[in-house]
C-alpha cells in the first residue's frame, strides 16, 4: 500500500462515519504541479476523540493541536482537525488552538500554494486562498499579511527560501520584503529546526540559488554573522559545481569553502549537528588541497583511502578547482590511482602488534605508537612484505632511536 492509498483509506473511513475529510498541503500542491508527492496529510472536521474511535490503531502525537497519527497496513497517516491558532508569544508556539472550518483552517497556513485541499472522493480541489493562481504564476506568497504569518513562526522565512528553491518559484515582493524585515528574528528559533531547513536547501540541486537568497534576505548573516563578502561568494561558486545529489556534510563544507576551518567548526556547533556530521565537515575542510599533490606517496594515499570521507573529499576538491577555474588533472590522476587499488592493499593488517614491538625493545608509551605508525607506513609503501622483514626493520629503527 502506498502512502496515497493509506491516506485515501483514512479519508473514506472518516467520510463513511459522516465527517468531512480531505487531503491537505504539499501533496495537493505537488499533484497540481504534476510532481510525485511522498507525504499525504488528511484534514477533517472530526475532533481527535472522534478520529481515534474510527480506527483501531492511533497515536496521540498532538491531540492538543488536533493531530492524530493513524496506523494502517504499515503506513502512518497524519490526521488533523480543522483549526485556527492564535496568541503566539515566542515566534513558534500558538497560545491557543480552536477547532474550526476548512476555510478557517486554510487561512492560518503559511503559503498559498500550501493552503489548498483536495477531495479524493469527488476529485476536486478546494482553494480558498488563490493557491492555484500563484501556482500558475510560479509565485510563493504568504496567506494574508506576511508580517503576521512570519511572526507566528519565524522558521517560515527559511521555509520560504526552501520552497522557492524546491519549486523554482519567485518569492512575491511583499513576502520578500517582510523576510528581509524580520530576518534577524530567526535566531529565536531552535538550532535543530534551523539546521533541518538548511539541510534541505543545501542538499537540493538548486542550492547555490538558495544560498544567494539566504544572503540577500539577511537570513545567512543572522544565523552565521561571518557569512558574507568574497568568502561567501566563493562558497556559492563551489556549491554550483557539486553533483546534484550530495549529503549534508559535503554541501555544508562547500558552503564554508572560503572560510578557515576553526571558525567554521565554531559556527557549525551552533547548529548542534551530530558528532558524525562535525567530523565529516572537519575532515573535508582540513584536507583541502591535500589531493593536489601529484607525487603523493602511495602510503599517504592509502591512509586517506582509510577514511570514509575520501570520495567526498575528491568531489569537494574538484568543485573547489572548478570554482577557481583551475586544473583538475592531478585530481583525475589521484582518482585513477585510488580506483585501481585493491581493497586488501588499502587496509592490510599490521605485520606486528604493540606487544611484539615491546618484545623487540620498544619502550611502552609514545615510542610504541610512533614505531607502529612508521612501520605501517613502510608496509603501505610496499617496503615490508612479511613479519620477518618487519622485525628487522623495527630493530634497525630502534637502533637509530636508542639514544632517544
Amino acid at each position: 500500500m502506498s502512502n496515497r492509498d493509506a491516506a485515501y483509506k483514512v479519508v473514506r473511513r472518516l467520510r463513511k462515519e459522516g465527517y468531512e475529510a480531505l487531503f491537505a498541503g504539499g501533496c495537493v500542491r505537488d499533484r497540481l504541479l504534476g510532481r510525485c508527492a511522498h507525504d499525504y496529510d488528511v484534514v477533517t472536521d472530526a475532533v481527535p476523540e472522534q478520529v481515534t474511535k474510527c480506527f483501531k490503531r492511533t497515536l496521540q502525537i498532538g491531540a492538543q493541536f488536533g493531530v492524530v497519527m493513524v496506523l494502517t497496513e504499515g503506513k502512518q497517516v497524519e490526521v488533523a482537525t480543522f483549526r485556527t491558532e492564535g496568541g503566539y508569544q515566542d515566534g513558534r508556539h500558538p497560545g491557543h488552538v480552536e477547532f474550526a472550518s476548512a476555510v478557517e483552517d486554510a487561512s492560518r497556513r503559511d503559503f498559498t500554494v500550501n493552503g489548498m485541499f483536495f477531495d479524493p472522493i469527488e476529485k476536486k480541489v478546494l482553494d480558498f486562498v488563490e493557491g492555484q493562481n500563484d501556482l500558475e504564476k510560479r509565485i510563493l506568497r504568504t496567506i494574508g499579511d506576511p508580517d503576521e504569518r512570519f511572526s507566528e513562526d519565524y522558521l517560515r522565512m527559511l521555509r520560504a527560501v526552501r520552497f522557492a528553491v524546491k519549486l523554482d518559484f519567485t518569492i512575491e515582493p511583499q513576502t520578500w520584503t517582510s523576510i528581509q524585515k524580520h530576518a534577524g528574528k530567526i535566531t529565536g528559533i531552535s538550532a535543530e529546526r534551523i539546521a533541518a531547513e538548511l539541510e534541505q536547501i543545501l542538499t537540493h540541486p538548486g542550492r547555490a540559488l538558495g544560498v544567494q537568497l539566504l544572503i540577500d534576505s539577511g537570513l545567512a548573516a543572522a544565523v552565521f554573522e561571518s557569512y558574507q563578502g568574497q568568502a561567501a561568494a566563493f562558497g556559492i561558486s563551489v556549491l554550483e559545481y557539486l553533483p546534484k545529489a550530495v549529503d549534508f556534510p559535503l554541501a555544508l563544507a562547500a558552503f564554508w569553502a572560503g572560510f578557515e576551518t576553526k571558525a567554521v567548526l565554531a559556527e557549525c556547533r551552533k547548529l548542534k549537528l551530530s558528532n558524525d556530521h562535525l567530523k565529516h565537515v572537519r575532515f573535508l575542510l582540513e584536507k583541502r588541497n591535500v589531493l593536489l599533490d601529484a607525487e603523493m606517496p602511495i602510503s599517504k594515499l592509502k591512509l586517506l583511502l582509510h577514511e570514509p570521507y575520501f570520495w567526498d573529499l575528491l568531489t569537494f576538491q574538484t568543485a573547489i578547482q572548478n570554482a577557481k577555474n583551475a586544473s583538475t588533472d592531478t585530481l583525475e590522476t589521484i582518482q585513477q590511482r585510488a580506483e585501481a587499488m585493491p581493497e586488501e592493499a588499502i587496509r592490510p593488517k599490521p605485520l606486528l602488534n604493540g606487544h611484539e614491538l615491546i618484545a623487540l625493545g620498544a619502550a611502552a608509551g609514545p615510542m610504541v605508537g610512533q614505531l607502529a605508525q612508521e612501520m605501517y607506513i613502510a608496509q603501505l609503501e610496499g617496503q615490508l612484505k612479511n613479519k620477518q622483514a618487519a622485525e628487522q626493520w623495527c630493530q634497525n629503527w630502534l637502533e637509530k632511536h636508542k639514544s632517544c
